[in-house]
């Protein structure tokens, strides 16, 4: 075959080209730090890629809803507390009501007090956090508690749990149920407010509801009914949270090796790309020698 100098050239500059493509493609991979910047360029890799990206997406969410679970499980603990406290003294103030040498008006003033406690432990069922109320089940916009003068006169029955995902498939219910804490019934014993209410008619000295004693020692152990459900409610909420902590380092784990799995799939090998690209460079350099070399002196050249 007739070699010819325009076949030469053409050769010369297709593999220049080819030279510039290549070092630019290394180039796109130090200013990135990325493999591929087009799908097009490993179409694998960019398939890959977004499998991994949306598994990470999904894990960051995961950690991000742990934050709300700690609100709510730390939030409902410190109102269970106050609430414990309020109970606590309204205890006290029964075992010195309790007291035979205790006069009416000195039982009237613990009743006064005690309403005001009773009060508190209403704004304490209407405990909200990020303007959602946290023991009214999934009702978050309802006040589960309704009071007027002093009197309550009404309790959410919703029983629903507040579930917050927390890994895939798996949702934990990190609410305290209202109902199993601030209740209200006819039956001794079985609403907390009935109860306080009752409480606060006998040292009154007015009638209590049926099925209420006026003897003010009765409701102690009514009292330690309530006290032991909130302490009851805090251990369930204390396990939670240990939960809570052993979810959250698995979920961080997870993030860390779905990290690592996207790197390795999408991250250029930088020590790798500058070796590549100081290797393309000697070739582009030998390559453009070698050019210099076939454009020879023609005919006319001589015949000047």
């Amino acid at each position: 075959m007739r070699v010819t100098q325009s076949m030469l050239a053409g050769n010369m500059l297709r593999n220049l080209s080819s030279s510039y493509e290549k070092m630019g493609r290394l180039q796109d991979q130090l200013s990135t730090g990325k493999k591929i910047t087009r799908a097009s360029q490993d179409p694998v890799v960019a398939m890959k890629g977004m499998s991994y990206r949306t598994n990470l997406t999904q894990v960051e969410q995961y950690k991000r809803n742990f934050s709300e679970a700690y609100n709510w499980v730390e939030s409902t603990d410190a109102a269970l507390d106050k609430a414990t406290s309020a109970l606590q003294r309204i205890r006290e103030l029964a075992v010195q009501a309790s007291n035979g040498t205790y006069e009416e008006n000195q039982k009237a003033a613990i009743g006064q007090e005690i309403q005001q406690l009773k009060e508190h432990l209403a704004t304490i069922a209407n405990t909200q956090v990020s303007g959602k109320y946290i023991f009214n089940g999934n009702d978050t916009t309802t006040a589960p508690v309704t009071i007027e003068d002093g009197i309550v006169t009404k309790v959410s029955g919703n029983k629903n749990d507040v579930k917050i995902e927390l890994s895939k498939g798996i949702q934990l219910g990190v609410n305290v149920k209202g109902t199993e804490l601030f209740t209200m019934s006819d039956q001794p014993g079985q609403g907390l407010f009935s109860d306080l209410s009752a409480l606060e008619k006998a040292l009154n000295s007015q009638d209590t509801p049926d099925g209420y004693s006026k003897e003010i020692g009765n409701f102690l152990g009514l009292l330690d009914g309530h006290i032991t459900k909130v302490v009851a409610e805090r251990a369930e909420l204390g396990a939670k949270s240990n939960r809570l902590e052993l979810m959250e380092d698995r979920v961080d784990e997870q993030e860390v090796i779905a990290s690592r799995i996207l790197s390795d799939n999408e991250d250029a090998d930088i020590e790798r790309v500058i070796t590549d690209m100081k290797s393309q460079e000697s070739v582009y350099r030998a390559a453009l020698g070698v050019g210099s070399r076939i454009i020879q002196p023609s005919l006319l050249d001589f015949l000047r």
